[in-house]
């Protein structure tokens, strides 16, 4: 799934790395440090992306961090607040990026660059994302800030990016539940079983696993004694996955039941 996120969300650099008017002033960059040292903003701003260029991701982050606090009323404090998010993404420090960008947002919610911000947000979610045997609460985040992103900037490019990460955050989600279905299955829940079935079907109907979640809850329903039930998943499953192995499984049963 992370294979998505790098490549889209290095786009807003050749804005913001636009240089300085003047900058030439302190040539010796390899002497830029993140001490607290009074500079002045080309000094600092230049020291940031060089420290950036060389792939030293954590230095650039805390040196544009450096340009806010240090000049927090130039136009170049708004650049560097969102340069400083994207270096922590870059390092893979996912917390203080986000927290980066969400102070970019709240500072400046109409900035042209706000639909980046909040794609940092949601992309630094989903690289959080664990497998579907792990808490998934990464996912729900990412989940509603990819949907946020495509409900407020849906003609970005950036929403086109994100419709895609829904349907794979989506698909992850179902996952999650058929494993935990099958779980309660192996333990003859059934009823709890049904719950997370159910689950796949009305909330992730269009991913990759509702048609075994119908041919879970086919046999879930016989367990239970409900056979009315199980005929109906096992209908539904005929009538939009007919070609599929789920399909003639849960039509065995059902045969195999009436029999």
């Amino acid at each position: 799934m992370r294979r998505f996120s790098r490549p889209i969300a290095a786009l807003v650099l050749t804005a913001l790395l636009v240089p300085l008017a003047g900058c030439g002033g302190n040539r010796n960059r390899n002497r830029a440090d993140t001490q607290y040292v009074a500079r002045d903003v080309s000094t600092l701003y230049t020291a940031a992306r060089d420290r950036l260029d060389r792939g030293q991701y954590k230095q650039a982050a805390a040196l544009f961090d450096e340009v806010e606090r240090q000049h927090p009323y130039s136009v170049w404090a708004r650049r560097a607040q969102l340069m400083s998010a994207f270096s922590y993404y870059l390092a893979n420090d996912h917390v203080k990026s986000t927290d980066s960008a969400r102070r970019f947002l709240a500072i400046h919610p109409g900035n042209k660059d706000a639909p980046y911000a909040l794609y940092l947000i949601a992309v630094n979610y989903y690289e959080q994302i664990e497998d579907v045997t792990r808490d998934q609460s990464s996912t729900k985040r990412a989940l509603e800030a990819l949907g946020e992103l495509v409900r407020r900037y849906p003609d970005t490019r950036y929403a086109a990016d994100a419709r895609l990460k829904l349907d794979l955050v989506n698909d992850h989600l179902a996952g999650k539940e058929m494993e935990i279905g099958r779980f309660y299955q192996r333990r003859s829940q059934w009823l709890a079983s049904v719950i997370r079935f159910r689950t796949v079907v009305d909330e992730y109907q269009t991913t990759s696993h509702t048609p075994e979640a119908l041919m879970r809850l086919t046999e879930s329903y016989l367990a239970l004694g409900v056979p009315a039930e199980a005929r109906k998943a096992a209908a539904v499953l005929g009538a939009n996955y007919p070609g599929t192995k789920w399909y003639e499984r849960a039509y065995k049963l059902v045969q195999k039941h009436a029999a």
